[in-house]
């Protein structure tokens, strides 16, 4: 992670965060090298981290993008992200959103539901166009993962239900402003075992055969992202495993003639080469804790906050030998407000600079004002 060059870096001030761009580029790499001769397009999930010059590398290796605002349609046009490597998705997109993504000839709106394919087309024939819409179906799959991350079972707000499906397939090819080009599934995000996905590919394959029988035929299938990293070892595992991630759908899709398949994958490409760094505020002793206390809170990275989601804590400065059991704990004025529990730390003090790994999705891109903060600044090695 490029550790002392963050260290030197927290003399401009802190909290910040880091970003190592050679570990960016290697991931990016090693997506492509596993894709390579298959019919595979990889969408960058911009949700994770929209900072721009992690849009312009991503840009640069030729991925698309995966979109859920009109804001990030913008933010990925600005980028240079080719429109017609942009699928766009969400359950609530407002007529302006809509627009935005019509109005640049974007290449798939992934539908959530009936009244959305009727919007969508209403939009479309006002402004004479015909536009690429995917169906986004729930495929009651539990992804073993936290269940506010969790989006392919029957109680999750996404998605079409099996038993509504055909009904919205055959409105989407009866609206005549809308082209259907296929499928969309996401299971959930963090997904740290194959099953799921080998789960998904069954059920994908069902769901061909079941449209082929009716003489229907999808030119593409998008089948989401979700891969999980490593928040207990970054350090050892700093490329996610894209290898057992692709080599499920290599073996487990039964694609027919032409078929594209399309990820969405946004943490396993930027969670490992971000890291948040801060400064010690204070030490507390109380009766039964000690807490060390940081410049940076849960404005900054609020995932454990949220989903109770561990992150590894690194304290950069110490050179003590003894190791004692921290608290690790941010300034705002909510209980919540906590990095992680009963830590394991070489001897902290006031001043020492503490790095919080695996910050890199879902850090920049949750952060707030909340207590009236400062959004922190973005360092980058290069």
């Amino acid at each position: 992670m490029h550790l002392d060059t963050f260290m030197s870096l927290a003399l401009k001030g802190t909290p910040f965060y880091g970003y190592n761009l050679p570990l960016l580029r290697r991931t990016l790499d090693t997506i492509k090298q596993e894709i390579a001769g298959y019919p595979f397009m990889v969408h960058y999930a911009v949700k994770a981290n929209g900072n721009p010059r992690i849009l312009n590398e991503i840009q640069q290796s030729g991925l698309g993008v995966d979109l859920v605002s009109g804001n990030e349609i913008l933010a990925a046009l600005k980028a240079g992200f080719d429109p017609g490597k942009m699928a766009y998705a969400g359950v609530g997109k407002t007529d302006r959103e809509i627009e935005i993504g019509i109005d640049n000839d974007i290449f798939c709106f992934n539908v959530e539901s009936e009244p959305e394919m009727e919007v969508i087309n209403e939009i479309a024939a006002r402004k004479g166009k015909t536009v690429g819409v995917a169906i986004r179906v729930n495929p009651d799959i539990d992804a073993h993962t936290h269940r506010y991350i969790t989006t392919g079972t029957s109680a999750d707000k996404f998605g079409i239900d099996l038993p509504m499906l055909d009904e919205a397939v055959d409105l989407a090819m009866k609206l005549p402003n809308l082209h259907l080009r296929g499928l969309h599934f996401h299971i959930g995000s963090q997904v740290t075992t194959i099953e799921p996905f080998k789960m998904l590919c069954d059920k994908i394959n069902q769901l061909l055969e079941h449209f082929e029988k009716r003489g229907i035929s999808f030119e593409m299938i998008d089948a989401g992202g979700g891969l999980g990293v490593n928040y207990e070892q970054p350090e050892k595992n700093p490329i996610a495993p894209f290898h057992d991630f692709f080599e499920v759908f290599k073996k487990g899709l039964k694609l027919r003639q032409g078929q594209m398949v399309h990820f969405e994958l946004g943490r396993s490409i930027v969670a490992q080469c971000g890291a948040l760094i801060a400064k010690v505020v204070f030490v507390k002793q109380n009766a039964a804790k000690k807490f060390v206390i940081l410049d940076a809170g849960m404005t900054d990275l609020i995932r454990p906050a949220l989903y109770n989601s561990h992150h590894k804590i690194v304290n950069l400065t110490s050179q003590e030998k003894e190791i004692d059991t921290y608290d690790v704990v941010g300034p705002i004025c909510e209980s919540s407000d906590v990095f992680g529990t009963d830590q394991q730390l070489p001897m902290t003090r006031r001043g020492d600079i503490i790095a919080i790994l695996s910050a890199g999705a879902y850090g920049e891109s949750m952060a707030s004002t909340y207590n009236m903060r400062s959004l922190p600044q973005s360092h980058f090695i290069d």
